[in-house]
């Protein structure tokens, strides 16, 4: 079985940082496309960052320049390294997998397996 477990999430001020890990158990992450999704108040879920088998990144304009998507294969862990945080960021972040390559899915597209989120407060 495919499992991804979140942990990482807090409260900041605003302009604070936080480091988001999602560790893996039933696939390895070398051959997986991988990403970061989050779900605000009253929106839906929005692709933030996306990193695939060579470590490609694509990261959503909101919050590109300050995210950072990372992965460590050897211990099947996915990071999400947020600096310069807004109270915009505000929200529950999710790890998750595809079983195809990112090149064959449309940006933050085609997600198969998903964690059960991890809360991020930013505060003013």
């Amino acid at each position: 079985q495919v499992q991804l477990v979140e942990s990482g999430g807090g409260s900041v001020q605003a302009g604070g940082s936080l480091r988001l890990s999602c560790a893996a158990s039933g696939f390895t992450y070398s051959r997986r496309c991988m990403g970061w999704f989050r779900q605000a108040p009253g929106k839906e879920r929005e692709g933030v960052a996306r990193i695939n088998s060579d470590g490609d990144t694509l990261y959503a304009d909101s919050v590109k320049g300050r995210f950072t998507i990372s992965k460590d294969n050897a211990k099947n862990t996915l990071y999400l390294q947020m600096k310069g945080l807004k109270p915009e960021d505000t929200a529950m972040y999710y790890c998750a997998a595809a079983g195809r390559r990112c090149l064959a899915l449309a940006p933050f597209g085609g997600m198969d397996y998903w964690g059960k989120g991890t809360l991020v407060t930013i505060s003013s």
